[in-house]
């Protein structure tokens, strides 16, 4: 694995954060009033985690994290971005919410924590910035107790075939090395005057499940989804249930999935 993918990803998520944390998207104000970040799809995976040790693994700037918190979780979260790290502590001492954060590459975070937990999550736009699966799910493994639970709830790697426009199918399904691309603005902002390198890895499903397995963990469930509670992609429009598909292809096509699995 190269340090480069990681450093100008690094850098890419620090320029992303500077938007991020005065979106609307984000809506950090209403967060801080007590609005939860979570959705009902980690919710029901995760269960309830009242005095559960709880890591968040590539949290962005925290605020699931530590929404868990006021669930009465004890969490630790970490990512690769300074200014995303940054800016959890901040809001953590802000809202006077217990919570460890560490600034790092995932891969590494072994050599930083020595604990283990009875939850770990990844959620939303995790996987794509991975290189390496199988050492992912190891880090997972890690860091879970005995019967500890790993919880992902992910893009469907069936969305990043596509295009930007949702035109045309322009990505392998299978991961055939980086994707390296170069953009403008970003999710919350289209018109954000930033710009950066992308390195980032389409995963299949089956690469996803097997990695996991082959590191010792147990699946308990495992569902698709044809909405998402985010409106992130091009063409994004909001159906009766409160939920975004990509127009033109409405539920025709899955845009989330999840995993429920245990460490036996």
């Amino acid at each position: 694995m190269s340090e480069e993918w990681f450093e100008a990803n690094r850098h890419g998520w620090n320029l992303r954060t500077a938007v991020h944390r005065q979106s609307e998207f984000y809506d950090v104000e209403g967060w801080r009033n007590g609005k939860s970040s979570l959705n009902p799809i980690e919710l029901e995976e995760m269960g309830a985690v009242d005095g559960l040790s709880l890591l968040h693994l590539q949290c962005h700037f925290g605020q699931d994290t530590l929404s868990w918190a006021r669930l009465g979780a004890r969490v630790t979260g970490c990512d690769l971005s300074d200014e995303a790290i940054e800016e959890a502590q901040r809001l953590a001492k802000e809202t006077e919410l217990r919570a460890k954060f560490l600034r790092c590459n995932v891969y590494h975070l072994p050599t930083m924590l020595n604990q283990k937990f009875d939850r770990v999550i990844a959620s939303y736009g995790c996987l794509g910035w991975l290189p390496d699966l199988a050492g992912w799910a190891r880090v997972v493994h890690h860091f879970l107790k005995r019967k500890g639970r790993f919880v992902l709830v992910e893009f469907h790697p069936l969305v990043w075939m596509f295009d930007d426009q949702f035109e045309k199918i322009e990505y392998a399904y299978h991961n055939t090395g980086p994707i390296v691309t170069d953009n403008e603005g970003t999710y919350t902002d289209r018109e954000a005057a930033i710009r950066y390198r992308d390195y980032g890895w389409n995963h299949s499903l089956s690469e996803v499940i097997e990695s996991l397995l082959q590191a010792g963990l147990q699946l308990e469930s495992f569902k698709e989804y044809t909405g998402s509670p985010y409106a992130c992609f091009r063409k994004s429009v909001r159906g009766e249930d409160g939920l975004y598909r990509i127009q033109g292809l409405e539920d025709k096509i899955p845009l989330l999935y999840s995993l429920r699995m245990t460490r036996p």
